[in-house]
């Protein structure tokens, strides 16, 4: 049979005082008597009481949780950035609540409304695809509620953020392809508003640049960060005119299937064409051939997410923060082609 949970009320009614005067004791306020202090503690022991932590957390406007909105969690990249982010709230005594927006707009919305609810101290957000502008976020500054961003970052907002160094790691991965001979370079992006799609993109452009190499339209493909018309795309790619000798894609995942679709149409990967990935997935490192990739720091961008947050939390006079954790390149057999 459970134990009945003692309540003020139980407190009160043995020690024969009232309910505020307990809770006062129990507050540690100084404005009762020694005797009857004394008194009421003792009872409270005797009686096994243990205060509403949850209770006294919602008195005082604090429920020492984090709220954490992602994308989708199946993604490897969002499930260690959790992960970071877990391990550090565990540290601070912290928990957290999570939530997925499913790359929707809509939903996200859906669910700042819920962790608002839930009375949370402070939330870390990755925004959604659909997300292009920051409105429904402006609601945490009115009500002094700590936002960091990470990874994919509302700009039109003044909040804390953790990115990596998208633009020079876009760059030193299409630099590298140059280094392997390859010319004609494709490269596939993000959605155009977000953040780090923007940044990967001028690396991209810039290197070309550098090396005096030409930037054909028709080599740029806007996709989405799920591996969406993968095969489709890369049809296109190498039916043009002017086959591309490298593709820069966007994602591991996607990466992957364009191996699966090039071996398909009988060209060999990195002789016929070099492929580069982004993510640093596990699947890459045990493929035919390996896949070169962009590692993507998630578990440390999560803490330092956290990290930041918490320290918004502790002592809101503190100004923004951005921080840069940098990705870096992870040379495998999928862009070989000096040595093979």
């Amino acid at each position: 049979m459970k134990e009945k949970t003692v309540t003020i009320k139980d407190i009160a009614r043995v020690s024969g005082v009232s309910k505020s005067t307990v809770s006062r004791v129990l507050c540690g306020r100084n404005d009762v008597h020694p005797d009857t202090k004394q008194n009421v503690l003792a009872i409270a022991r005797e009686m096994n009481y243990e205060p509403n932590s949850l209770a006294l957390n919602l008195k005082h406007q604090k429920t020492n949780t984090i709220g954490v909105i992602v994308p989708e969690t199946i993604n490897r990249f969002f499930a260690q950035a959790i992960g970071g982010i877990q391990t550090r709230a565990e540290m601070a005594g912290m928990n957290v609540m999570i939530c997925q927006s499913n790359e929707s707009r809509i939903i996200e919305k859906k669910n700042l409304q819920s962790l608002l609810a839930s009375h949370v101290d402070g939330l870390v957000v990755s925004i959604s695809r659909e997300t292009d502008n920051s409105d429904h976020f402006s609601v945490l500054q009115q009500k002094g509620i700590p936002l960091v961003f990470f990874d994919r970052i509302c700009e039109d907002i003044e909040a804390s953020h953790i990115s990596t160094n998208n633009y020079e790691i876009a760059m030193q991965g299409t630099e590298h392809l140059i280094e392997q001979g390859c010319k004609r370079i494709a490269f596939v992006t993000g959605p155009v508003h977000l953040s780090n799609s923007k940044m990967r993109l001028k690396g991209y452009k810039d290197a070309l640049a550098k090396h005096v190499l030409e930037r054909q339209e028709s080599y740029l493909i806007h996709s989405a960060y799920r591996s969406e018309n993968v095969e489709e795309y890369t049809r296109f790619l190498i039916n043009l005119p002017q086959r591309p000798d490298a593709i820069f894609a966007i994602n591991d995942m996607a990466a992957v299937e364009m191996l699966y679709v090039l071996k398909k149409c009988g060209l060999r990967v990195p002789h016929d064409i070099a492929i580069l990935g982004f993510n640093n997935d596990l699947i890459g490192e045990f493929i035919e051939p390996s896949l070169s990739t962009i590692e993507h720091p998630a578990f440390e961008i999560g803490i330092a997410a956290a990290e930041v947050v918490i320290n918004h939390i502790r002592h809101p006079e503190l100004k923004t923060e951005k921080r840069i954790i940098n990705s870096r390149l992870i040379v495998r057999n999928s862009t070989r082609k000096i040595s093979n």
